[in-house]
């Protein structure tokens, strides 16, 4: 049976494998999940073993990662396989046309909590290994697989295990499908991504609620506080005020911003995708510049003071607010947050205890884009999809791939099979079952062209 002919006679292997793991509800963020999280690991582990991988499930002080080597090809390169088997909590439920762990096909895609993020893509290249195994007995290259469970809570666990694993986990590139294509039938290639740092800030003023009447105006209000002080960190043109917030950030070449023009982005279309009749952002920058390569701060959430049915006049013991920024590459995390934490000290008002806490960060990064690794991804794509992929950058962070390059001096492929309205982290999560398909197509094309380059460099070294 030749590659295509697998391809053909199992797709409905490959969509029932996908929707048996998206039934897992292995939600990272919520301990009460906590069953369900080991079970989709141990789904993971043993779809790897059934493949005769060398296969381990390694308990960590979180949850579990699962890592996995193919039989040895000796002479062929390694590429190593990262990706996550945990899911975004599924609220609000009562915005969710089907239940999110009960996967449902409609107009050709699957709706589940997972789907596209990160089930669906990481699965793609488990596929693309069963079918060479078999139809061929065994690989072109050598691939290793790193699975986690704590992506969507900061990979605490990971950056220690890659540290302690390094020469296990030596590979020529890295393969990672966590992101998206930049619209429908236009694969790409995600040669940059932004980094992150996630905070929270609390406030504390008096004792218990106070009447507003009585005590409005005498004393310091946490939740007017909490207004005032996230407030402060962003301008009406969209500029970051924390001082010495944009001293590492490196503008975008001329040639960069024309080929983001040359894409085609049409504003209009995307604002009817959201829903939204009109966009703002950073002045001076388009909207795919504000949102690939450019800094922002967003809050994700705030609470504080009364949240019951009708009034109450209170002034709110405390306050709080959930707050991200998106980071581009350079920018170092640690010395943000050191930047952050002043400026806010400093504009707290008298009567509040302010308390910021750190949840996780990581920097952005960006890929050569003249690798033989990216000419091979390239082909790849190519011939799955029936057409070129685009270069593009992602606003979305994915700290791991700054984390295996300096551990592992390797570069990484992001190689997105998803789209932008796929409902990433959202109600109705959806991935097109044709583009599931078309990425395992293209990570098993991945695989031999990738042995291509070896043997063509063994052949220019002789």
């Amino acid at each position: 049976m030749t590659l295509d002919s697998w391809f053909t006679t199992n797709r409905t292997r490959c969509e029932a494998d996908l929707f048996d793991l998206l039934r897992i509800a292995s939600v990272s963020a919520d301990r009460a999940y906590r069953t369900d999280v080991n079970r989709a690991a141990e789904w993971v582990h043993n779809a790897l073993a059934g493949l005769k991988f060398e296969t381990e499930l390694v308990e960590t002080a979180g949850n579990p990662i699962i890592f996995a080597k193919s039989p040895p090809v000796p002479g062929a390169p390694t590429a190593l396989v990262y990706g996550h088997y945990d899911v975004q909590p599924p609220d609000p439920l009562d915005q969710w046309i089907s239940p999110p762990f009960e996967p449902t096909v409609r107009d050709g895609n699957v709706y589940a909590r997972g789907a596209t993020d990160d089930k669906g893509q990481m699965l793609t290249h488990i596929k693309s290994a069963q079918a060479w195994i078999e139809t061929a007995g065994t690989l072109p290259i050598n691939l290793t697989y790193v699975i986690e469970g704590e992506e969507e809570v900061g990979s605490e666990s990971l950056e220690p295990f890659i540290a302690a694993n390094r020469e296990r986990l030596a590979c020529d590139c890295v393969v990672i499908s966590d992101s998206s294509q930049f619209a429908p039938g236009q694969p790409a290639i995600t040669y940059g991504l932004r980094g992150i740092l996630y905070l929270e800030l609390r406030l504390s003023g008096f004792k218990q609620d106070l009447h507003s009447g009585t005590f409005g105006g005498g004393v310091t209000n946490p939740a007017n506080a909490l207004c005032q002080m996230l407030a402060s960190l962003v301008d009406a043109n969209g500029r970051i005020q924390v001082p010495g917030f944009y001293d590492d950030v490196v503008p975008l070449s001329d040639q960069e911003r024309k080929a983001f023009a040359s894409l085609g982005f049409n504003e209009q279309e995307f604002c009817q995708q959201l829903g939204v009749d009109g966009l703002s952002g950073e002045a001076g920058f388009t909207n795919l510049e504000r949102r690939w390569a450019r800094p922002t701060c967003d809050i994700n959430g705030i609470w504080g003071g009364y949240q019951g049915e009708g009034p109450k006049t209170v002034l709110p013991a405390k306050a709080g607010a959930k707050f991200s920024f998106r980071l581009v590459p350079n920018q170092d995390p640690k010395k943000i947050l050191a930047a952050v934490k002043q400026h806010l000290e400093k504009i707290c008002p008298p009567g509040i205890r302010m308390e910021l806490i750190e949840y996780h960060g990581g920097a952005g990064v960006l890929v050569p884009l003249d690798s033989p690794y990216m000419a091979a991804a390239s082909q790849a794509i190519t011939r799955g999809f029936g057409r070129k992929p685009v270069m593009i950058r992602e606003g979305g962070s994915i700290p791991i791939v700054a984390t295996l390059r300096e551990q592992l001096g390797a570069d990484t492929l992001l190689l997105g099979w998803g789209l932008n309205d796929d409902n990433t982290h959202s109600p109705n999560e959806k991935f097109c079952l044709e583009d599931y398909h078309r990425g395992i197509k293209a990570s098993a094309y991945l695989w031999e062209e990738l042995a291509k380059i070896m043997r063509k460099s063994i052949t220019n070294g002789k």
